[in-house]
């Protein structure tokens, strides 16, 4: 549970309370995509806010989206492309103060 997977695994563990399943999801150095799955959405809801993770699906195994900022936490990513987020990296800001 300690490594990033990339490609079609599903890693399954057994756990007594929402609060093990998060300490030990959040326990990796790793953090860019979560899935929740649950007929209980305000379960899953705070589940996902726990998650210390750049983007968690809830039911839906695919959650990209071009409106939406992409990225992780911890060694998964720093910073978000895509979407609003995104966008920053890219304006320049000025601030001008005057006085007449």
């Amino acid at each position: 549970m300690k490594e990033e997977i990339f490609g079609p695994v599903a890693v399954i563990v057994t756990v007594e309370s929402d609060e093990q399943a998060i300490a030990l999801a959040n326990d990796t150095e790793y953090g860019l995509i979560s899935y929740i799955y649950s007929a209980d959405l305000g379960r899953a809801l705070k589940v996902a806010e726990a998650m210390e993770s750049g983007m968690v699906a809830i039911n839906r195994g695919v959650i990209s989206d071009p409106a939406a900022p992409f990225g992780g936490y911890k060694q998964s990513g720093l910073g978000r492309e895509g979407g609003f987020d995104g966008i920053h990296e890219f304006l320049e800001k000025k601030y001008i103060g005057a006085a007449f």
